[in-house]
């Protein structure tokens, strides 16, 4: 959706920079103090270093293992996802790609964007079209949403039936699946007529247009273009690879989950103490925090929504963080040390360079008119 823009500012470039970079370093700044605040909190309300420590040595062979093999499986499942998503990316090049940006996005300020900038530039030297990235990145990014929207819904439906939950939460799950079913909707129907795109493109432009007034800046233009070209370029791919798709993104979260439940029980909170319904909920609504860049890959953020919800929910207090910091040690720190080597792999293989093959014709991008 690149034909998206902003009004051309009328100052010059250098005067623009000033206040981009002293805006980078007050987030920064901020992200740095809340995270500090967020772990002395941790270890001062729920345990100490020292237990913390304690609980993760008494690790067996076995439950390191089991650990190693969850994790493992964790970051292959993704895999999948995106070369189900990008034609003529092999595995190997999945993996390289997802563990690099990975790691830019956990460990960089604002590193959500500039993970973006890389899977191009990697997709690039590939041989893979500036159209063809997009698409990827757009499909893996819808799906990955949609997910993430439907799983607190799921959980919370379960613990209802479960009659973990009172009626009155009930309405949250019903009201997200609405909602949930409304974005579907909404994208099928984007799909289906390339006269509708361009409505929603239109529409929403000028809701867009009519804030940036507010805020005193220049309207956008091309939405209505922008939304035609991304109907374009992914309703062939979703025609043909929604169904493994959508299955493979819900393998893909649900192993991630599977690692924290994994990490839960080999550090002694019993399935009676935290279920795994709970244990799905808590973590389905902590990952919507990180919608919210406030730190780099929602670290701090995530802990603190981790520990206070299994916590509350029944888990030993020294259990639950030696748990949470054991399963952030490998989904979040271990991927940035795998991206180290990714991108240097990267970076060395010249017989991948321009080795993308030509898209298959069934998943061309469709034609002015077709759905």
């Amino acid at each position: 959706m690149t034909e998206i823009q902003h009004g051309a500012s009328d100052r010059p470039g250098r005067s623009t920079r000033a206040p981009v970079r002293a805006k980078e370093i007050t987030k920064f700044a901020i992200s740095l103090v809340l995270l500090v605040l967020i772990f002395r909190y941790l270890f001062r309300q729920f345990a100490g270093l020292s237990g913390v420590w304690d609980a993760i040595r008494t690790l067996t062979s076995g439950e390191i293992a089991a650990l190693v093999l969850a994790t493992a499986w964790s970051l292959f499942t993704y895999w999948i996802v995106v070369v189900l998503a990008t034609p003529g990316l092999t595995y190997p090049q999945a993996a390289v790609m997802t563990q690099s940006t990975t790691a830019v996005a956990n460990s960089v300020p604002i590193g959500g964007a500039v993970s973006v900038g890389l899977t191009y530039a990697m997709l690039t030297s590939w041989g893979f079209s500036k159209a063809r990235s997009t698409v990827s990145v757009v499909v893996t990014g819808i799906w990955n949403n949609f997910v993430k929207l439907a799983a607190p819904i799921l959980a919370l439906a379960l613990l209802a039936f479960d009659g973990r939950t009172g009626g009155a939460r009930v309405a949250a799950p019903i009201a997200g699946l609405a909602g949930l079913v409304g974005a579907i909707v909404l994208f099928a129907l984007i799909l289906r007529s390339e006269e509708f795109a361009a409505t929603v493109g239109a529409v929403t432009g000028r809701w867009a247009s009519a804030v940036l007034r507010l805020a005193g800046r220049r309207p956008v233009t091309g939405w209505d273009r922008a939304v035609v070209r991304f109907r374009r370029q992914v309703i062939r791919l979703v025609q043909h690879r929604w169904v493994p798709l959508t299955l493979a993104t819900i393998v893909s979260h649900a192993s991630l989950c599977l690692v924290l439940v994994v990490s839960l029980r080999v550090m002694g909170v019993s399935d009676d103490e935290v279920g795994w319904a709970q244990v799905l909920a808590v973590f389905a609504f902590a990952r919507l925090l990180t919608a919210v860049p406030l730190t780099p890959g929602g670290v701090g953020v995530v802990e603190l929504a981790l520990v206070e919800g299994l916590t509350r929910a029944g888990g030993d207090d020294a259990q639950v963080v030696a748990a949470v910091l054991l399963f952030r040690l490998l989904t979040y720190v271990l991927p940035i040390a795998l991206g180290l080597g990714t991108y240097i792999v990267w970076r060395r293989k010249r017989s991948w360079l321009d080795s993308a093959p030509p898209l298959p014709w069934r998943l061309e991008p469709a034609t002015s008119g077709e759905a």
